[in-house]
């Protein structure tokens, strides 16, 4: 059980530099597509429902988990 809570944190913790990433992404192709340069802002776009919502929603699943997680294994949890 240990085994598996050691690479669920470790692919938590990959999927939210992935969130963080493609935040810095959206940040730059909104901003550039502002001043009419095209760095990815409609690729973005098309990703969002695919890729990016599900990515989002795994880092607030696994931040839930793991208050949860952490209030049961508390000494004195009932």
């Amino acid at each position: 059980m240990k085994d598996v809570l050691v690479w669920l944190n470790r692919l938590l913790t990959a999927n939210f530099f992935l969130v963080v990433l493609l935040f810095a992404w959206f940040v730059v192709a909104a901003t550039a597509e502002n001043f009419q340069v095209h760095l990815g802002w409609h690729l973005w776009q098309q990703l969002w429902q695919p890729l990016i919502q599900p990515a989002i929603g795994l880092v607030m699943l696994g931040a839930i988990g793991s208050g949860i997680l952490s209030r049961l294994n508390k000494p004195g949890a009932s």
